[in-house]
């Protein structure tokens, strides 16, 4: 049975929690950032456990801030089962730092116009009864963020973290590759496959883990334990580290049961790509009912989407004969190719963990090991990948003694906030998506309810092969509403129900797949930054709390928590670099705070104070003059004198869009504002410049809080 251990003794893990036996001081996190220690255990800043999207991002991040870590995955080679495909617009704007990842994304991904609808028909190669495209000429223009949203498989992806990890010195190391003696000690910037986390010790110094090597398929105990300074569970919607740590999770379990069929057909692909083109295609008719991800039309790979309803259906009876079948009558004729390549069950939770950081600041979640959402609107990558982006720059400045260790605290206030609104979204959308089969006469609600009687009232009464026959003689039944009899224009009841979907459909009311309002206009509320003073405090989670499902337009915002708006801007004297994103002013390589700034003196007097204070907290930090557009070169010589002897600064100015808005203009703020923006491209503080008393002590303030050093 998993345990966790600390002080020497052991925890008790129950489901209520972990009850502490014995506390003690432990080593600051400071000593760590380099690696070492003592005892004789491999001794590492950061263990990551989980090779998934999330796990390897952070792993990048961390390295280039120069925090040594490892990573281990329990799986002996990573899954080809493409699972999540759709990346939006804030990861995209994270992997452009990545070493020119996004970049990657776009050029591998399938043409955007094979993607960017949704597709509801009685077959695929049947009557469509409604599309819905999902971009828009602003996603090309690029108004809102340097980068489109992409639809790229989530091995395809791995495969490409896995380069770049390459590129920066990380070596993949398989069973056997890795000793299991006394000798076994050089692991940072390794990811050890076949290796499962089983039990964790704290020490004075982090946290003792014990792991499981596969060996042959048999999972023997490393005689070698690992010891790290902080350990970080990206292993997924089961995670063991959460387990071990005693976290529970909150909200709903068990929405849906899904069998998961992953299979190629070029045939189908060619078809598609030049008669219905697609990324998913909603398919209900008499014979059977599925969703159909479309992964690659191109390459003919795809990802079919089945309900079943346990115990009466059980997944080993869908075998690869059946799910051809079930294939066969959802494309409605044979594709003379089609080889099914991996069949996989899983549920659909709306759970997000009790808390996100525990073991004295030493123990952290991140991505689906923090919350499980339905796939409705591809929140749950997108949102681990954005943990991780928001976790590596505090682990980075913490382990480099810069800030407190209480700043970890600060990753849950930001991110649990999104995570349990994102849930909310998630539910939302994918109820959206049922009400287009309940429209067309076949409410999932009232399968699910069928379901819940015959378990309740016959099911400790009948055989389960009596039990199945009843529900799918009833969900046979039920189907028959969607026979070509009853959904015809001529039908009155069947031309009501088409009605109201194409209704649906076309006032948005369906499955969505943006969200640029909640995308890119999340704000976090408290945490690692300076709250501004409004009079009136909002409630707690009041700006996450906005209308859920209006998709609603991205307004640039400048608050406080607000991801740094988007505007094109050219370095001043003018350069080869050309026209370049207000994002590209924060570093992807380096912990650095930027301060945005219009060229006024009482301006100049807070980035000179910024850059004096930063320079005390050993903090590397950098200002920007925004300057209008059509600026001269003599006048942009003003930064010069009034940032002297500082020289880590840039002048740039305006390009903005047709709209003409200037920066400030566009911001809604005045020129008068001083914008402080952290490592993650999330504005951290802001002040009027006129409004200044004592700049010095007021700045020495700001970073002190954000940094959680009060």
């Amino acid at each position: 049975m998993p345990s966790i251990a600390g002080g020497g003794r052991l925890f008790a893990a129950h489901r209520g929690g972990i009850w502490w036996l014995r506390r003690r001081q432990h080593q600051p996190f400071s000593s760590l950032a380099g690696g070492g220690g003592r005892g004789g255990a491999p001794h590492l800043p950061v263990l990551i456990v989980g090779a998934g999207p999330v796990g390897l991002v952070l792993s990048f991040l961390l390295t280039k801030f120069g925090i040594k870590c490892a990573v281990i995955e329990k799986n002996v080679e990573f899954t080809r089962h493409p699972r999540a495909h759709f990346i939006n617009n804030r990861t995209m704007e994270i992997f452009r730092k990545l070493d020119g990842l996004a970049g990657e994304i776009e050029r591998s991904q399938p043409p955007v116009d094979l993607w960017r609808k949704f597709v509801y028909c009685t077959s695929l190669s049947g009557s469509v009864l409604g599309s819905v495209d999902h971009m828009k000429q602003e996603d090309f223009d690029k108004v809102i963020s340097p980068i489109s949203v992409a639809h790229f498989s989530q091995y395809k992806l791995v495969d490409l973290l896995l380069k770049k990890l390459e590129g920066i010195g990380f070596q993949t190391c398989f069973p056997g590759e890795i000793g299991n003696t006394t000798q076994d000690l050089g692991i940072e910037s390794k990811i050890l496959m076949g290796h499962e986390c089983t039990f964790l010790q704290q020490t004075d110094e982090g946290i003792l883990v014990g792991t499981s090597v596969n060996n042959g398929g048999r999972m023997v105990e490393r005689k070698r334990k690992l010891h790290c300074g902080l350990l970080v569970g990206t292993d997924g919607a089961r995670s063991t580290v959460r387990e071990l740590a005693g976290i529970a999770m909150e909200g709903e379990r068990d929405l849906q049961k899904l069998v998961s069929v992953h299979f190629l057909s070029r045939d189908l692909g060619r078809y598609l790509s030049t008669q219905r083109p697609g990324m998913l295609f909603f398919v209900f008719n008499p014979d059977a009912i599925g969703v159909l991800v479309a992964h690659d039309l191109e390459h003919g790979e795809f990802v079919l989407q089945i309900p079943f309803y346990p115990p009466q259906q059980m997944f080993e009876e869908f075998s690869a004969k059946v799910c051809e079948q079930i294939i066969v009558k959802l494309v409605g004729w044979e594709p003379a190719d089609i080889q099914v390549l991996d069949i996989k069950p899983w549920a659909m939770h709306a759970e997000v963990a009790e808390k996100y950081v525990g073991c004295n600041n030493r123990v952290v979640l991140a991505g689906d090991a923090a919350h499980r959402f339905p796939p409705a609107g591809g929140f749950g990558m997108n949102t681990g990948v954005q943990d991780a982006h928001n976790l590596a720059w505090k682990l980075g400045l913490m382990l480099n003694g810069v800030a407190s260790p209480s700043i970890m605290q600060t990753y849950e206030s930001e991110r649990r906030p999104v995570a349990i609104f994102n849930t909310e979204l998630s539910v939302e959308n994918f109820k959206a998506a049922m009400s287009i089969p309940a429209t067309l006469g076949l409410d999932p609600t009232l399968a699910n309810s069928v379901h819940q009687v015959i378990n309740k009232s016959l099911g400790s009464i009948i055989p389960r092969n009596v039990q199945k026959a009843v529900l799918e003689g009833l969900f046979s039944i039920g189907r028959a509403q969607l026979s070509d009899y009853i959904l015809n224009e001529k039908n009155p009841l069947g031309s009501l129900r088409l009605a109201r979907l194409r209704s649906i459909l076309d006032e948005g009311k369906s499955l969505q797949l943006q969200f640029p309002a909640e995308d890119l206009g999340f704000c976090y509320e408290e945490g690692a930054l300076v709250a501004e003073d409004c009079g009136e405090k909002p409630q707690k989670g009041a700006k996450l709390r906005h209308s859920k499902r209006a998709s609603r337009e991205y307004i640039p915002s400048a608050n406080t928590g607000a991801r740094l708006p988007h505007m094109q801007i050219r370095a001043l004297p003018a350069s080869s670099e050309g026209v370049f994103s207000t994002l590209d002013l924060v570093s992807g390589d380096k912990l650095e705070f930027v301060l945005i700034i219009a060229p006024l003196k009482e301006s100049y007097e807070i980035a000179r104070a910024t850059l004096k204070v930063a320079d005390e907290f050993k903090l590397s930090a950098k200002v920007c003059v925004m300057w209008p557009q059509g600026s001269a070169s003599a006048e942009v010589e003003e930064s010069r004198s009034e940032l002297a002897p500082w020289t880590n600064y840039v002048d740039v100015e305006e390009v903005p869009m047709a709209s003409g808005s200037s920066w400030w203009e566009m911001c809604r703020i005045s020129r008068k504002s001083v914008i402080l923006v952290r490592p993650d491209e999330h504005i951290a503080w802001r002040m009027e410049s006129d409004m200044m008393r004592d700049t010095d002590s007021e700045v020495r303030r700001a970073f002190s809080q954000i940094l959680c050093l009060n």
